[in-house]
């Protein structure tokens, strides 16, 4: 079939292409250069307008109006935000008059701003679904959202060697450590929108449009007057439809309309969230444009292959971006990778199942995976083929066979326990050579944090187990953090059990949970026979455990209306460590 080739290079290829970085780490040769364009430096983009890059994962950009100084952006935390304003400070001394989130992901740095100048009524201009997006990834999928982020950016990686991180393809790193301790500094949005917004802001007219992107809050910022664009979705690298640590469907038609909406704008001067800036109305039309036909050449391509019947394998064969997209930075391989793309299109338009018999109704993996070790003569003869395909640079195929090694007799998937360190080396031994060759960040600091984990010089089981950060329980309202222990809810322990409790908190606010039929209802309250009542504060050390329940009643921080005996039996039902304590 046309455009088949089962190497599929683009994703990682041969040792050839493998060099060392300047802090010894080994990887592929475009990601190693890649690096140069993260470098943190303030980029006057043209008078009056700074854009911050390399201080943390995002930019911050800052735009001069006649009445003082827009800040669009304010990273990850108070530390990040206090360093880009002393660096603002070099360059002017105007006020801070108004301030614009892009999307959720970096508002965390905003109090640095009231807390560094004298002028405190400063508007706040974002998407409505800002703070639901924030309490979202930190609740009910907390534990999961957390870990993919180990992965991803290689957060646990060692600082320098071979296995070190070389970039996050969007930034330098996840985090830059002279931020540490990362404080939190979230301000909420004064000024919200779901549609197209024309504002005056610091005395500049400003055009605010919903842009959805790697969120569904993004939007793009237009100044008509300065021909500037600022936006989230032309990147360093090609975006990123799939996400490798794990996230909702990015649906490119989306994309394509934010970006067809830059190009319309014919800027003189665009701004991403992330990577340097760019200059000029011809280039700048001439990256939209093929940034945007790189999207559409997916998504297109993907639908063709998907109504001529093909598998989400066969696909990734079917449907590889040309050679020509590698021309630019913009539209290189270098956070996430094409063939994962493609997977991600195909389950976000027709869902998992992919029309192969055997994807129907699979074996379980355990058995599944002793059965083929069976057929192959045993665990020594499998492990003398990984070997073959190694020496053979069929690195797919070597992976495959691991993962039957050291796939565990009984569930869970990842207990490394179970698996013999010999087993468990060799599949290390592939993960890391296809790090060392991918130009992806993302593939790169997945494969090398699961490598170590497997050789056991990591321990990420803490990111197995649902975390709630007291932080982020006590920035929602209590009632958010109460009615995500539904996900927690462990049925086989609920069976016959019904009962419902109401949670009253100091501050007046209340919430329940009704327990029935092995499902934890969000309710009221007002109709439930068990209740208990304690501080914000309470709540938060206990979700964060700080404190464990037994505690918490012997202490009298939290009272009951019952006997405490029925509390703890409430609390049992639940997954969390601190709970049934």
């Amino acid at each position: 079939m046309e455009n088949s080739n089962r190497h599929i290079p683009s994703s990682f290829t041969d040792k050839s292409v493998t060099r060392i970085g300047p802090k010894q780490q080994l990887g592929h040769e475009k990601l190693i250069s890649h690096t140069d364009r993260l470098e943190q430096q303030l980029w006057e983009v043209t008078d009056g307008v700074w854009c911050l890059v390399g201080n943390g994962l995002s930019n911050q950009t800052f735009v001069r109006g006649p009445k003082g100084i827009i800040a669009i952006d304010t990273g990850e935390c108070y530390e990040e935000m206090a360093a880009a304003l002393k660096l603002l400070r070099e360059k002017t001394d105007e006020p801070i008059t108004g301030i614009i989130y892009t999307h959720f992901h970096y508002v965390d740095g905003t109090r640095a701003i009231f807390e560094t100048q004298e002028i405190s009524d400063i508007p706040i201009w974002g998407h409505t679904k800002i703070e639901q997006n924030r309490r979202k990834y930190g609740m009910e999928v907390s534990a999961v959202a957390a870990r993919g982020l180990v992965y991803q950016f290689g957060i646990a990686l060692p600082k320098e060697g071979p296995d070190s991180i070389i970039n996050a393809g969007l930034g330098l790193a996840f985090r830059n450590s002279d931020h540490a301790p990362y404080s939190p500094a979230f301000v909420k949005p004064t000024n919200t929108f779901t549609e197209s917004q024309q504002i005056e802001l610091a005395g500049l007219q400003v055009q605010l449009t919903p842009a959805p992107s790697d969120a569904d809050d993004s939007i793009t910022i237009w100044f008509p007057e300065l021909e500037l664009c600022i936006n989230n979705l032309v990147w360093p690298a090609f975006f990123n439809i799939f996400a490798i640590r794990g996230e909702e469907y990015r649906d490119p038609r989306m994309l394509l309309e934010g970006l067809d909406h830059i190009h319309a704008l014919n800027p003189t001067h665009l701004i991403g969230t992330h990577g340097p800036p760019l200059s000029g109305k011809e280039t700048i039309s001439n990256e939209v444009t093929n940034y945007r036909d790189g999207i559409q050449f997916l998504w297109d391509q993907s639908v063709r292959g998907i109504n001529l019947g093909l598998t989400s394998t066969e696909l990734t064969q079917f449907v590889q971006l040309p050679d020509h997209f590698q021309n630019s930075y913009l539209t290189s391989q270098l956070y996430g990778v094409v063939e994962h793309h493609v997977r991600q299109i195909y389950s976000g338009l027709r869902g998992w199942f992919d029309g192969d018999e055997a994807h129907l109704f699979p074996s379980e993996p355990a058995k599944r995976a002793e059965k083929l070790i069976d057929g192959f003569g045993g665990r020594e003869q499998v492990r003398n083929h990984v070997k073959k395909a190694i020496e053979n640079d069929d690195l797919r195929w070597a992976i495959e066979l691991c993962s039957w090694l050291v796939r565990p007799s009984q569930e869970p998937l990842l207990d490394f326990d179970a698996a013999s360190q010999e087993d468990q080396n060799l599949l290390a031994d592939c993960l890391r050579k296809v790090a060392q060759r991918t130009t992806s960040a993302n593939v790169r600091n997945w494969c090398l944090t699961r490598a170590l984990e497997r050789e056991g010089a990591l321990d990420l089981s803490r990111h197995r187990t649902h975390r709630f950060s007291e932080h982020v329980v006590l920035s929602n309202p209590p009632s958010s953090s109460v009615f995500a222990l539904k996900v927690l809810l462990i049925p086989d322990l609920a069976k016959d059990y019904e009962a419902e409790m109401m949670w009253e908190f100091s501050n007046g606010e209340k919430a329940g949970l009704l327990i029935r039929n092995q499902v934890a209802v969000p309710t009221s309250g007002e109709d439930a026979s068990i209740g208990i009542a304690l501080s914000h504060e309470t709540w938060a050390k206990l979700l964060g455990r700080k404190i464990t329940l037994s505690e918490a009643l012997s202490s009298n921080i939290l009272s009951t209306n019952v006997d405490i005996s029925e509390v703890l039996s409430f609390f049992a039902m639940f997954d969390h460590e601190s709970l049934n304590k």
